[in-house]
């Protein structure tokens, strides 16, 4: 834990960081935009997680759906961990110690895992039940849990607004 505490005294003492935690419109604007990225992360993953759940566009297979959206998603994920990791430069060490941006955080890696284990194992047979209205039990789960933590994801990084002075 000390060279991580050492790491984040370093990144807040760089000029990316100084000049975002010292200004008056640099954390906003990034912020904004932040959350911009985030909304599109967990719309586009909501409109494939409740493909899953059958509970909307039913009508689409869910291989296509996914082609359809996903690029959307990555696109936007990247935007949002690269102004995540901005906002982050300007107070880690306070975020560093934030109960609710540790949580943020273990909610992001249990939506990574939750989705590597259903693109590795539930889809890969995805050919048997693409069509189907209703998906096999593996994977509502995959699109409960998704929604779940998503939902989650933001409300604890709202509760981080809160928290950190």
């Amino acid at each position: 834990m000390p060279m991580l505490v050492s790491f984040c005294e370093w990144l807040e003492n760089t000029p990316v960081g100084m000049f975002i935690s010292g200004s008056t419109w640099a954390f906003p604007t990034i912020e904004s935009i932040h959350v911009f990225f985030l909304v599109v992360v967990v719309g586009t993953i909501a409109i494939v997680d409740l493909r899953l759940l059958g509970v909307a566009s039913r009508n689409r297979s869910v291989s296509q759906l996914s082609n359809d959206v996903l690029p959307i998603t990555w696109g936007a994920f990247l935007g949002a961990l690269t102004t995540g990791a901005l906002l982050f430069s300007s107070k880690a060490t306070h975020y560093l110690g934030n109960w609710p941006f540790r949580i943020k955080m273990l909610l992001l890696l249990l939506a990574g895992l939750n989705m590597l284990i259903f693109h590795f194992l539930t889809y890969r047979d995805v050919h048997k039940w693409d069509d189907r209205s209703i998906t096999p039990g593996a994977a509502r789960i995959a699109g409960a849990l998704s929604l779940l933590f998503w939902i989650a994801v933001v409300g604890f990084g709202r509760w981080i607004g809160f928290t950190v002075r």
